[in-house]
């Protein structure tokens, strides 16, 4: 084995480790995937022999990587998005894809990505690599031009707006599921009182279709009426998981519809997210996820 299938085999270790860092960092699964090229890109042509700690090295690349694609990203849209989904990762209910698993890692719910991107970049950065990564301040100040003590501060700031987004989710997958199953059972049956007794009096919709606009829904009783209008597609509707919680994928004739995916707090459905957006759905390949 010459020296670049060393290499080559030594970013393989690391490859899963700086996808689950470009994901959260990022919210998409295609940018996550350019960013750990892009990772690769610079160690193949970096001299690395002085490098006593690769996965450091890096996750500090990848990390920087996507923090300028973020930046590039808030540049582009001269307006915010009223509602952007980020890219689930759906798996079937059964188990959760062991690639899929490993990029998870501890729950990273689509109701959090979308908190995630509401932040500033830099303190996206800070989150993410403090929080669920466990970065030294140091490091992360290296990655974001900031001193410690202002890396620490946009992280504080961070984890606040994270912690006043919403409720905590409940963590027993089996009643996720039941939840989940009667909320679309009522649906389909057109049982308001039904739905309504599932939802948290608070809960809050999002809908985002892309270049066909996007909704935000407040409030148990006109959550419950939206359901009803879309019944119509309940049919079609399948059980799976969505970034580890119970969802649903929405597919007629094999053609995926929308991916819904479910906070349940307190037994409660607290917040649904939900991806419409067809163009994305296509490249994230879910057609087979509804069959």
């Amino acid at each position: 084995m010459n020296d670049n299938e060393v290499l080559a085999h030594r970013f393989e270790e690391n490859r899963t480790h700086l996808s689950a860092v470009a994901y959260r960092m990022l919210g998409s699964i295609s940018e996550a995937e350019d960013a750990v090229q892009e990772g690769w890109l610079r160690l193949s042509r970096a001299e690395t022999s002085d490098v006593e700690n690769l996965p450091g090295w890096l996750t500090t690349v990848v990390a920087r990587v996507c923090l300028d694609m973020l930046r590039s990203r808030k540049t582009r849209r001269e307006e915010p998005l009223d509602v952007h989904v980020p890219d689930p990762i759906v798996s079937e209910l059964d188990g959760a894809d062991p690639e899929h698993e490993a990029v998870l890692g501890d729950s990273v719910g689509l109701a959090l990505l979308v908190v995630l991107d509401t932040l500033t970049p830099a303190e996206r950065l800070a989150f993410v690599l403090h929080d669920m990564f466990a970065l030294s301040f140091d490091e992360i100040a290296a990655i974001a031009g900031r001193t410690p003590a202002a890396a620490r501060q946009l992280a504080s700031r961070a984890r606040r707006r994270v912690q006043g987004s919403g409720p905590a989710p409940d963590t027993d997958l089996a009643r996720q599921r039941e939840i989940v199953e009667a909320f679309m059972a009522a649906s389909r049956g057109g049982r308001f009182d039904d739905l309504l007794a599932l939802l948290d009096p608070d809960i809050v919709l999002r809908a985002d279709r892309g270049a066909e606009g996007s909704d935000v829904v407040r409030g148990a009783r006109a959550v419950s009426e939206q359901a009803l209008t879309f019944s119509r597609f309940a049919p079609f509707a399948r059980l799976a998981l969505v970034n580890g919680a119970a969802g649903v994928v929405t597919a007629p004739g094999g053609k995926t519809f929308s991916v819904m995916a479910f906070t349940v707090s307190g037994g409660k459905i607290a917040r649904i997210d939900i991806l419409a957006d067809p163009h994305r759905l296509q490249r994230l390949r879910l057609a087979h996820a509804g069959d």
